[in-house]
């Protein structure tokens, strides 16, 4: 029995580590550490709800689904997760709806409002093309030695990636010829 405990334990230790889902690999945050990339970012979590209300004002915050105090909390930890692992940050972009800019602004400190990240609950098939092609190419070359953020919605990045995040999650992605890679997932509240 205890010679085939240690067995175990040397094949344990021979196989390759693995990172638990939803933490990031060493490897993904020395990427990050040198610039280039972008974090794109699904606001955190809202109070609960599909949308906003009918009748809500981009201008008015009080008249949308916001951030929730967990979701603020989230925001707020996410930008402390990325001070911690010294990324560096350049330009935020959020889309215009307030639970964006709120993420944007509590994990980063700022956020430049960017109607390329506006919602697209709702739009038309052409619309949603147009913004993401137009989108893709605005990131064609982020910007050496440090990374973009985006702030926007789940439709977005659905568009965008293909790939379906949680609120608050963080995908990790690399501009490439005519496309966005996606690295990996940094951050995952909850």
């Amino acid at each position: 029995m205890q010679r085939r405990r240690l067995l175990m334990l040397g094949l344990a230790c021979a196989l390759p580590a693995r990172v638990p889902a939803g933490v990031p690999s060493a490897e993904l945050w020395q990427r990050l550490q040198g610039g280039g990339l972008v974090l794109l970012v699904r606001h955190a979590a809202t109070d609960p709800g599909i949308g906003d209300p009918p009748g809500f004002a981009l201008a008015q915050c009080r008249t949308q689904r916001n951030l929730s105090a967990s979701g603020r909390r989230d925001a707020e930890a996410l930008g402390a997760l990325v001070r911690a692992h010294g990324v560096p940050v350049g330009q935020v972009w959020s889309s215009r709806w307030c639970r964006c800019l709120d993420t944007a602004r509590l994990a980063f400190g700022r956020a430049e409002p960017e109607p390329l990240l506006d919602s697209l609950f709702q739009q038309d098939a052409g619309h949603v093309r147009a913004a993401t092609a137009a989108l893709r190419a605005r990131l064609a070359a982020p910007p050496a030695g440090a990374n973009t953020v985006l702030v926007t919605h789940d439709i977005n990045i659905r568009a965008l990636v293909d790939e379906s995040v949680a609120s608050g999650e963080v995908l990790v992605l690399r501009p490439a010829p005519g496309r966005l890679e996606v690295l990996g997932r940094l951050w995952r509240p909850g």
